[in-house]
Formats: C-alpha cells, structure tokens, sequence
C-alpha cells in the first residue's frame, strides 16, 4: 500500500485511484488535488470518496475505514424523543431552502474543531449541484423558522450525507428521521454518514468494513432515479409522524 496520497491529475473527469488504496494513517486518505466541479465530486462519491478539507489545506479526498452508515429501516430514536415528536408542530420538506441549511451547517461550532471544513468553495461546489438535480437538503420547520436540516448528494439509491445542524434541540433528530423513511418508502436502503461520531452512534448508525460499504455502494449507483428537485417528490411531511414511521 503506497504511504502517502495519491495526487490527482488536474482534468476534472480524471479517475480517482480504488478507495481500497486510502492510507491507514491519517484512516481513509486516499489523494490530494484536483478540484471541486460536478463532474469531480459526482465520480468521487461513485467511488465512495468525499472531499474533506479546511481553509488554506489543499483539497484532501477521504475513504475511511470502517465507514458510518444508516440503514433506512433501522434508525433509533429514543422512546422520549418519539413521546415529544408526537406533540411537534414542525414540519419538514426537501430542496426548499438548500443554501440556508448549508450556510446554517458551516456556522455551527462542533465539538473538537476550530472552525469549519465548509469552506466557501465547499458552499459553491455543493450549490451547483444542487442546482444541477444532484445535491438535496431536509429542512426542518418551526412555521417559518428553519430549527433543522441536512444535506447531501443522491446518485442513483445511494444517498451520501454531508452534514447536518439543529438550531432547536432535536432538529438534525428529525431530519435524519425524514430522510430515512421517505428514503426507505422509495426503496433506497442506505444513507452515507462518512466519519463516526457519538451522536450518529446514538442514532442507529453503524461501522461498516469498507470493502462492504463500497460493494453496496456500487450497486446502488448505478439504480435509475430521477436526477431532480425533490420538493415536491418528498412533499410536506409533519416531524409528528416520525415517532411511528421511523425504524428501529
């Protein structure tokens, strides 16, 4: 196995080396370069790769092992949280408010980071291709208040997430709640949350080998699925509905 990343070759439709290549130290290194254009990022998370990076690093593209997955069908939330969903007025919808869950991610501290990997160029790459059909948020509504959400890219059934923020206790809860059921109610079994954490644990998510992971991965890439804005795909789901569709 090479000791050090490979170095991408500056064309933006040049291959990435197999993930199976990433370095044990730093966990999941695989290369350096290259750039953030659609047709880059999109071949990345074919390959189960994501860019990972901070201001003033060079772009750092990323295949840990294990990898953290949720199965659609088996996301855990707490019998008092599901007690609390029941009384929520919230309500949530998909690709209505795309730049703000962006900006509200990268605004928000996480424990252990000085600052944030959504980098400006981060926020643009992402906004193209939402704009594009390929890059979703879930956002989580208090009336007109955004209190929730996510974001991520869909290609094929796989859904790969990028991050997630609460602006209210239980808002990335009940995003990441949305997703999973209405995922799992158009066939699509697996949500990509790329490197463990303590909350996505509590959640339900699970370290998969990385061979296992990119096998699915795989597959599911290459399922047809509309390549579009889902808002009105995933319509307007109230969060009180959650404490019962969600899966355990």
């Amino acid at each position: 196995m090479s000791q050090r990343p490979f170095l991408l070759a500056p064309e933006s439709d040049a291959p990435f080396p197999p993930a199976e290549l990433a370095l044990r130290q730093p966990d999941g290194l695989l290369a350096v370069g290259g750039d953030l254009s659609p047709s880059r990022l999109l071949n990345a998370y074919r390959g189960g790769i994501f860019p990972w990076f901070s201001e003033g690093q060079p772009l750092l593209w990323w295949s840990p092992d294990p990898r953290m997955v949720f199965r659609t069908d088996h996301l855990h939330l707490a019998s008092r949280f599901r007690r609390g969903l029941r009384r929520s007025s919230w309500r949530v919808h998909a690709d209505t408010a795309f730049d703000a869950v962006v900006a509200e991610c990268a605004s928000r501290p996480r424990p252990g980071q000085d600052g944030t990997w959504i980098t400006d160029a981060m926020r643009e790459a992402y906004g193209v291709l939402h704009r594009a059909g390929h890059a979703h948020s879930i956002e989580v509504f208090d009336g007109a208040r955004l209190v929730g959400g996510l974001y991520g890219v869909a290609i094929g059934r796989m859904f790969f997430g990028e991050s997630m923020f609460s602006a209210e206790s239980g808002g990335s809860k009940v995003a990441i709640a949305a997703l999973a059921a209405t995922l799992r109610e158009w066939g699509w079994p697996l949500i990509d949350a790329q490197v463990e954490n303590p909350h996505l644990l509590t959640l339900g998510a699970q370290r998969w080998p990385r061979g296992m992971f990119l096998e699915r991965v795989r597959e599911l890439v290459q399922v047809p699925e509309p390549v579009a804005n889902w808002t009105a795909r995933f319509g307007e789901l109230p969060a009180a509905r959650l404490a019962d569709l969600s899966g355990d």
